[in-house]
């Protein structure tokens, strides 16, 4: 029997480039990107939550009526095809191609669900934090996974860009902890002692496929 038989994948920076997400919100506060995306890079280096980068560009700010106002005047959360990384979908296909189950799980609104389906993403499951009512890294997180999947945590993969979000609790859950180094979480956090702890290190998600299936298949008693 094959050791792995799911693979979960979370969304941002794993399988969606959200370079045009955050310079968006860049536009609509009036900061320059550069500006936004060095307070954002500084916000990752320090191990602080995302949203803390908009108390950096605008103290103050309330994020929720600026949301608000984005949806007023016409905004509305979505994910283009040219959002996809290159390699993304081609992985996805290619492991469900292999016999895999295909999960796709992560810290989003509830609004990626249907933005993930309306793409055409080819996945047995798509969740939300938003709809689970809990965010990673928090345990429960990785258990609603594995209630999805439907099967024991050692049987599961998790790809993510995130160590602090990703990686170490995947690994703390008993899953099988695949860390992807792109994106700005990928790159900084490369270095972390953590980063070490990963069970399967890439640089992109075309050498996911072959990794996997060449894992040796799980002891039969």
């Amino acid at each position: 029997m094959r050791r792995i038989r799911a693979v979960v994948f979370d969304v941002g920076e794993t399988l969606v480039d959200e370079t045009r997400h955050w310079g968006e919100w860049a536009d609509w506060l009036g900061v320059p990107r550069l500006a936004f995306f060095g307070a954002l890079g500084a916000v990752i280096a320090r191990g602080e939550h995302h949203r803390r980068v908009f108390e950096l560009v605008r103290p103050g700010l309330d994020l929720a009526a600026e949301t608000e106002g984005r949806i007023e005047a016409g905004w509305r959360y979505r994910i283009e095809p040219a959002d996809f990384y290159p390699d993304a979908i081609p992985c996805l296909a290619a492991l469900k191609a292999a016999g895999f189950a295909i999960g796709i799980a992560g810290n989003q609104p509830l609004e990626a669900e249907a933005a993930l389906a309306a793409a055409g993403v080819s996945a047995d499951f798509v969740a939300s934090s938003a709809r689970w009512g809990v965010e990673k890294p928090d345990p429960r997180f990785f258990a609603m996974v594995a209630d999805a999947v439907g099967a024991p945590p050692e049987a599961i993969a998790y790809v993510g860009d995130r160590i602090d979000n990703d990686v170490a609790p995947a690994k703390r859950a008993g899953m099988f902890a695949v860390f992807l180094r792109r994106g700005p979480w990928g790159l900084i956090q490369a270095e972390s002692s953590e980063a070490a702890t990963a069970d399967l290190r890439i640089d992109a998600l075309d050498d996911l496929p072959q990794a996997l299936v060449a894992l040796p298949v799980a002891a039969v008693p």
